[in-house]
């Protein structure tokens, strides 16, 4: 039998792929047939067939089914294809939310990268901090008892505060007594001071008016080494050289001088006024030079001096500055420049 007949045959009713396959199925069973055929076989070959025919007949029910199936199949397949586009359009959005994804996921890497840094740094802290409080808790268990110690100390100090106390009554006490004393020996003391310093006051006039006739007695004695000739004027004699060439003012003031000689000074005859004092200062040597500026007005050859036992270095840089010569102890001490 011709294979290709038979799937000609089928075709219409079962399609294409079941017609062809049951052509190949068919063919190679017909010749076999052909070759082999008894009356036995050729009986049980039409009870095949038959049962073969009621199979095509199921079969082709089978096939309108599929067809019904396959109209069925062709909406389906629309909705399918919407449903793909919609999936599509789904999967680029997809795509685009992995690449941010993705993105993102490198960020998130990178930031995990920081933080495991950051975590060996903080592992790092932590066994460090560990060793600190391993240090501190030694401490602790020192300050304890140091503590405790402490406290000791402070009951020790408690007890002598109140021992310190009861002596601050007794020195209060005392101290009372010791300023009503004091109070007492003020007294006393201020009324010595007032008569020490009337003593010392009428000691120093004394001692000046001491020194002071000495020098006037001893002038020409203690200045024979400045002045040749000296000799010591009498206020009147004083007075007769220079009220013609001074007013009354002037004229008082010149007899006010401790001392006034006449002699030969650096071959010139000159008048030394003398101011006398234990211890020469400015107002002995102001005194000195203005004194002798008056007869200097009078038209006499002047020169101030200062007679003293004590000098201190400034009185004697300002005797020089003021052309005044200062007498101490027996010495000129240094010639006006």
């Amino acid at each position: 039998m011709n294979t290709y007949r038979i799937y000609e045959d089928l075709r219409s009713s079962l399609g294409e792929e079941a017609a062809r396959s049951l052509a190949h199925t068919l063919g190679p069973m017909f010749e076999e047939l052909g070759k082999t055929v008894t009356k036995a076989e050729f009986q049980e070959l039409n009870a095949t067939l038959g049962r073969l025919a009621e199979a095509q007949e199921r079969t082709e029910g089978k096939v309108a089914q599929l067809a019904e199936g396959q109209a069925d199949l062709t909406v389906a397949q629309a909705r399918t294809g919407a449903q793909v586009a919609e999936l599509a359009q789904a999967q680029a959005r997809t795509e685009t939310q992995v690449a941010e994804l993705t993105l993102a996921q490198t960020r998130t890497e990178a930031q995990v990268a920081e933080l495991t840094q950051a975590q060996t740094r903080t592992e790092a802290q932590v066994a460090e901090l560990t060793q600190a409080q391993t240090r501190t808790e030694a401490q602790v268990a020192e300050l304890t008892q140091a503590q405790t110690r402490t406290e000791a100390q402070v009951a020790e100090l408690a007890q002598a505060q109140a021992r310190t106390e009861a002596q601050v009554v007794k020195l209060t006490q005392a101290q009372t007594r010791t300023e009503v004393q004091l109070a007492a020996l003020t007294q006393v003391t201020q009324s010595l001071v007032v008569e020490g310093g009337r003593q010392a006051t009428r000691l120093d006039a004394v001692l000046g008016r001491t020194f002071e006739m000495q020098f006037r007695d001893r002038l020409t004695s203690y200045l024979g080494r400045l002045m040749r000739r000296g000799k010591l004027l009498r206020n009147d004699e004083v007075l007769e050289a220079i009220e013609q060439a001074v007013d009354a003012g002037e004229a008082d003031e010149v007899l006010r001088a401790d001392a006034i000689a006449t002699g030969v000074i650096d071959g010139v005859a000159s008048h030394v006024v003398v101011e006398v004092s234990i211890t020469c200062d400015t107002d002995d040597i102001d005194r000195a030079a203005r004194r002798a500026g008056i007869l200097q007005q009078a038209g006499l050859v002047a020169v101030p001096l200062v007679a003293c036992e004590a000098c201190s270095r400034e009185s004697l840089a300002y005797a020089r500055s003021r052309q005044v010569r200062v007498w101490c102890n027996g010495a000129i001490l240094d010639a006006a420049a």
